[in-house]
């Protein structure tokens, strides 16, 4: 898939280089990759809006959702429902070359996935595919403007561009906490767990763990090892991480190769998005010397 991300970020960036300036969110981290999961499951590319506020409304709630949030995101699901139960209607009659022709398709020992369980997995690859690579392009590009030489750096060493990447998922972790419930009893430190006790996994703490990371607090391009949970561990690691990386990295390249000199990101307050369980920021204003 690499030469068509290439060629996806290539449009969106061709529209804002001679500018001069950007928003990192609305320009370039939010299209590409709902750009690129809207063309594997198959469905239209110019329903991104819809995407992007059913995907919204999913990740939204910060503790302060007020009923009007609650509604909307009732509404967001409803509306995401309908839209892939036509999807896959459509695509019984008329199979295509896309993952939603190939999930209807897919059986074991006889068993095709139902209506729910299509629903549910198209969902998810929809929000998970879209919103936290998003957030993990646009929290780069904040810790290259908060840490003074990174950038210089990276133009000069290419080669590090995947250790950035990897640096930014365990900094500022897209994903800040995970549900999970415990199958068996245990104890952790002094704090007693039973089972099937819901857990909140703060997987953006994890990231910051001094016994893990030296000098856990500071964004180190060249940090080595980098064994952060940016993506879950286990039988819980990201389906989409080989997917997110790639789009990040296309993403990165594209922009040393195409923004030149120093980036400086507005000195405005940038608003994080509302949410309990994901990391970033609503619009990413960004300036280069032209």
């Amino acid at each position: 898939m690499e030469s068509r991300i290439q060629e996806i970020t290539s449009t969106w960036l061709d529209q804002v280089v001679t500018k001069g300036e950007m928003d990192v969110i609305r320009d370039l981290a939010y299209p590409l990759p709902v750009t690129v999961i809207a063309e594997m499951l198959g469905v239209p590319a110019e329903r991104r809006e819809d995407f992007k506020r059913w995907s919204d409304a999913f990740v939204s709630g910060d503790g302060e959702a007020t009923e009007e949030d609650q509604q909307a995101g009732m509404q967001a699901a409803s509306d995401m429902v309908n839209y892939f139960t036509q999807i896959f209607e459509e695509r019984r009659a008329q199979p295509r070359n896309d993952l939603v022709s190939a999930l209807l398709q897919a059986e074991v020992d006889g068993e095709r996935l139902s209506n729910e369980e299509l629903i549910g997995f198209c969902v998810l690859l929809l929000v998970a595919g879209n919103e936290t690579t998003t957030n993990l392009i646009g929290n780069l590009v904040l810790c290259l403007d908060e840490t003074p030489g990174a950038l210089e750096r990276l133009r000069a060493h290419r080669e590090l561009v995947p250790n950035a990447l990897e640096e930014a998922l365990r900094y500022y972790s897209p994903v800040k906490l995970q549900p999970r419930w415990a199958v068996t009893e245990t104890t952790i430190g002094d704090q007693r767990i039973e089972a099937g006790q819901l857990l909140l996994v703060w997987v953006a703490s994890a990231n910051r763990d001094e016994a893990q990371f030296p000098n856990a607090d500071q964004f180190k391009i060249e940090r080595d090892p980098n064994r952060h949970l940016g993506f879950g561990r286990g039988i819980h690691f990201c389906l989409g991480a080989p997917l997110a990386r790639l789009e990040a990295k296309i993403a990165l390249n594209a922009m040393l190769d195409r923004l030149p000199g120093s980036w400086h990101v507005s000195d405005a307050p940038l608003s994080p998005i509302k949410s309990m369980s994901s990391f970033g920021v609503k619009q990413l204003p960004l300036t280069w010397e032209k």
